[in-house]
């Protein structure tokens, strides 16, 4: 497996892509103006407790008022100096919201989603603090190691020497990370101090702190890929801005000794993103049909509760029976549909309607090669067996807004509906709104104005209605056509 990452960096937007075999499988982007806020920690003043939600809205000076629920509380919400203090029990998450926080309250929060939507950013008192090979859990106590870490020898090597290295006398807990697998206890010791040194200085800032105010902010995204995307079978990291490059490699050999040198400055006269064929590339992520080797291809919708894809055979006949084209359709879907909600970062409830399959030994290994493809999604996910009626239910989770809604915004002609009324159907509601007019206000006569296209089938295919019309009412009716007008909307003015 040959992976590499792409930073492409310009004033107002980085872009780092992951690269795997030559084909794009990751794309993270982050905007001058609206860089995302997952991972950091603010201190937030609740704005309204809700009983009947067991959750709370929190003023931490974004946009729209943030979402704690009960269960992602643990008393007390207030940072502590982080020397000596005993780490508290969290609470059942049964117990009553108005039991944990009370209007008015100051907090201290941590973002785990971003705004998406309409809903504002989701939060936890639960803090956490990344570094390359751990997470730290402030006054927990607990060390845990990632499920992703299979082997259980190294699994209990790397428990006993973080519990062994960890400061007793800050009593924190933490996770180790895939990346810490193999790691010695040397790179294990330098994250603890660097994580140390990170949560001091927010036990300072804490207790002075504005409401609104962001007490620590986690890194920027091309640093955050670095630390969190490269690995040791990375072969490359190839940024197109040399300052940019300089920073990475600095941060690099401070945290990922031996790594900084596969980080290289890409200073081709051709854009990067071009070279590698990643335009190209995220301009089908945003089509809603997916092309398949075999000649099918996925229908890919998401909508508000969930996001749902559609497996067809398309144009693909296979050699054998259909039994066998079918199966080989969806093996190779499969594999599509796990990389295009990795590229798409399609999160949520994803429902896949697989072609239907009869052997039982075939749907078991069109499942398999699902989960064997997600393995390498950063993202979480969990995949059900086929349901009674053949569709296969999974979760991802969802931490950012998808790339569709990142590059995308709702057709303003159809208000995102994918579909438009036909001219004749906008024709006969004039009809209708004219009617309606002449019989609530008096005129002489009435100007219509709509969109060219409609303007024309009215005046060319409708002209009797028109007459009989304006007989019917003793009216004369005008239409004018005016190109600001997008094809369902008219006005009906009176004169």
């Amino acid at each position: 497996m040959s992976e590499e990452i792409l930073v492409n960096v310009t004033p107002r937007e980085t872009r780092v892509a992951v690269v795997e075999n030559g084909m794009l499988q990751e794309l993270h982007i982050e905007r001058g103006f609206n860089r995302g806020v997952v991972g950091n920690i603010y201190k937030g003043r609740v704005q309204r407790v809700m009983p009947g939600m067991q959750a709370a809205f929190v003023d931490i000076g974004l946009e729209r008022a943030a979402f704690l629920h009960a269960a992602d509380i643990v008393k007390p919400p207030k940072v502590g100096n982080g020397e000596g203090d005993e780490a508290p029990l969290p609470p059942a998450p049964t117990r009553p919201i108005a039991e944990l926080l009370r209007d008015g309250e100051e907090v201290i929060v941590q973002v785990v989603k971003d705004p998406i939507g309409s809903k504002g950013a989701r939060l936890t008192t639960q803090l956490s603090i990344p570094s390359r090979y751990l997470v730290l859990l402030p006054r927990t106590r607990v060390v845990g190691v990632s499920a992703r870490i299979e082997d259980e020898v190294e699994r209990a090597r790397l428990k006993t020497q973080v519990t062994a290295l960890a400061p007793a006398a800050d009593a924190h807990g933490y996770i180790v990370r895939t990346n810490a697998e193999s790691q010695p206890a040397e790179a294990l010791a330098e994250d603890i101090a660097y994580l140390g040194r990170a949560w001091s200085l927010i036990a300072a800032k804490s207790p002075d702190a504005r409401v609104g105010e962001c007490v620590y902010e986690d890194l920027t995204l091309p640093l955050r890929a670095v630390r969190d995307l490269m690995r040791r079978d990375v072969e490359k990291v190839r940024v197109d801005s040399r300052e940019t490059c300089e920073r990475l490699r600095g941060f690099a050999a401070q945290y990922m000794p031996g790594l900084d040198e596969k980080i290289e400055h890409y200073a081709g006269a051709r854009p990067i993103f071009d070279m590698y064929g990643v335009e190209d590339e995220i301009q089908k992520a945003l089509a809603r049909q997916v092309p398949l080797k075999s000649g099918g291809y996925l229908v890919i919708d998401q909508t508000e509760a969930m996001t749902t894809v559609d497996v067809n055979t398309g144009s693909f006949l296979g050699q054998r029976n259909q039994e066998e084209t079918v199966y080989r359709t969806n093996l190779e879907a499969a594999q599509s549909a796990a990389r295009q909600l990795r590229l798409r970062n399609l999160g949520g409830i994803i429902i896949i309607d697989f072609i239907d399959m009869v052997d039982a030994e075939h749907k078991r290994q069109v499942l398999r090669q699902l989960e064997k493809s997600l393995a390498r999604d950063h993202a979480k996910t969990t995949v059900y067996d086929f349901s009674p009626l053949g569709l296969v239910e999974m979760t991802r989770k969802r931490t950012t807004e998808s790339l569709e809604r990142q590059l995308s915004e709702p057709c303003h002609e159809c208000a995102g509906r994918g579909m438009l009324k036909t001219p004749e159907t906008v024709t006969y509601e004039i009809f209708r709104e004219i009617v309606r007019q002449v019989r609530q206000f008096d005129a002489a006569r009435l100007l219509v104005m709509a969109s060219p296209k409609v303007v024309a089938r009215i005046t060319d295919e409708e002209s009797a209605a028109v007459a009989e019309l304006e007989e019917f009412l003793g009216k004369s009716v005008r239409f004018q056509p005016d190109d600001q007008y997008a094809q369902e909307q008219f006005d009906v003015v009176l004169l």
